[in-house]
């Protein structure tokens, strides 16, 4: 019986890939094909009108959305078990490797860092927009754009990074692929707006439950990759008993109060969340030690990858 799970250097390579070119045309991304299927919501929307129509309408599109997509990640990955090994691996590399988001996660963080320590206040607030955050930027004062950015940065190495590789060890690509679209989908319709607030619960609470392990195996990581780098992880782990339930979101704020603690900065999403209070004011440099985290966290992600198959491999 083939193995359910990615190899480990498919995975390797797969991220190899990313970190030398980055993201795939678009006419070639599976995450835009399922960001186009999630715009025929309009549709739906005109049609289920009360609550409960629009509950049931939700889950129902996001149940086909997350079956498409692993049906078709089940069906590349079949193709290419049947494949020899020189042939197999690249082939798996390549379909998984837009499936998870390093290169343009810290390229996007570098970019709103190299604006803020030049000064430019404007495109570092347009930056910040236009890649990492959906909230309003306009107003946002230099430290609150620098905190905004450290907070995408640590939660996104669950979204873009653990959470797409953890599924693709346990249960290959499609497991992957349904973790991409039901984030994606939760980042679409995942609002409380009159429109999605129940066309979209479907979405938020599969997010939530698939976020769940991966969001602790990234708070995990983050707490080993400030021990190795001589950060303070004792005051990082106090924060993340402090803070992690202050946000919104059941997952996000793990690694967000874990980085704020451990930076030593104030991250504050106004009228939201405020994570480590007597932090001092994030700056342009704290996104850059953010960037180091996440790096860090991920190379320690890939190396206990390695460590687990090895182990089972001799047993």
């Amino acid at each position: 019986m083939a193995p359910v799970g990615v190899p480990f250097g498919a995975a390797l390579l797969s991220l190899a890939l990313d970190l030398c070119f980055g993201e795939p045309p678009a006419r070639l991304h599976p995450v835009v094909a399922m960001g186009r299927y999630l715009n025929l919501k309009g549709a739906l929307l005109a049609r289920a009108r009360r609550p409960r129509a629009r509950l049931a309408a939700g889950f129902g599109f996001v149940a086909l959305g997350a079956a498409l997509s692993g049906g078709l990640a089940w069906g590349v990955q079949r193709g290419a078990q049947r494949l020899p090994d020189p042939a197999r691996r690249p082939l798996l590399a390549c379909a998984l490797a837009p499936l998870f988001s390093v290169r343009a996660l810290l390229t996007a963080g570098g970019a709103v860092r190299d604006a803020l320590a030049a000064g430019d206040l404007t495109a570092a607030r347009r930056l910040l927009g236009w890649h990492l955050v959906s909230r309003e930027t306009a107003g946002l004062t230099p430290s609150e754009v620098a905190g905004a950015a450290v907070a995408s940065l640590a939660e996104n190495l669950t979204d873009s990074i653990t959470a797409p590789l953890l599924y693709a060890a346990a249960f290959g690509l499609p497991g992957a692929a349904v973790y991409r679209f039901v984030n994606t989908a939760d980042a679409v319709l995942g609002y409380r707006t009159p429109a999605l607030e129940h066309f979209g619960r479907a979405a938020a609470r599969a997010d939530d439950l698939l976020s769940f392990v991966p969001a602790r195996l990234s708070g995990g990581l983050l707490l080993l990759a400030l021990t190795l780098a001589g950060g303070d992880a004792r005051a990082a782990w106090r924060g993340l008993k402090r803070d992690a339930r202050r946000t919104p979101s059941p997952n996000g704020g793990v690694t967000m109060a874990l980085a704020a603690a451990g930076l030593g900065v104030r991250l504050e999403k106004r009228g939201v969340y405020v994570l480590n209070a007597a932090g001092r004011a994030p700056t342009a440099a704290d996104i850059g030690r953010a960037q180091q985290l996440v790096g860090a966290a991920l190379g320690l992600g890939m190396l206990g990858w390695w460590l687990l198959g090895s182990a089972r491999a001799r047993a």
